[in-house]
């Protein structure tokens, strides 16, 4: 058995595992060329280098906690606003996970080919109206919805040209 092919390969692993934290930490450019163009590189082009600027990666976003801060601080500072303008107070802010409040899915039941298309739209749009607050800026839906919310699918072809 000829050891020298692995032996090549385990050494040209090893220096790529070597070479990648440098290649992750690379700083990246942004500059526009003479035509208006917008560049993004490792290597900025000599005519270039003046106008170059380094581009910051993307940070991520901030944790469920600091969602929740964020909220209780934003229900804080509008009702000390309605106190100074004289407005009615506005419902507290409730955290979209309490502990200690009992779970019940909204909506509380399912619809079947036997439900009607008016309570088939109220029950799909409570759903969306629940899964909501869980959406990210991307779209996505976060996990713990699923313990508060439940998926109902659209209604059938011939109840949609009624939905609201």
């Amino acid at each position: 058995m000829d050891c020298l092919p692995l032996l090549r390969l385990v050494g040209l692993a090893s220096i790529l595992l070597t070479a990648l934290p440098a290649i992750a930490q690379a700083t990246v450019y942004r500059w526009t060329d003479d035509e208006g163009r917008t560049h993004y590189s490792e290597v900025v082009p000599e005519k270039y280098k003046k106008t170059a600027r380094p581009v910051s990666p993307a940070s991520p976003g901030p944790t469920p906690q600091q969602q929740r801060e964020a909220q209780e601080r934003a229900g804080r500072e509008k009702a000390r606003a309605a106190e100074i303008s004289g407005a009615p107070k506005a419902a507290p802010v409730a955290p979209s996970a309490p502990a200690s409040a009992p779970m019940v899915k909204r909506p509380d039941r399912m619809p079947d080919d036997r439900t009607d298309c008016a309570t088939w739209a109220r029950l799909y749009k409570e759903s969306i109206d629940c899964f909501a607050p869980f959406r990210t800026a991307r779209g996505a839906t976060r996990e713990e919805a699923f313990a508060y919310c439940t998926p109902v699918d659209e209604p059938p072809t011939s109840c949609r040209q009624r939905l609201p």
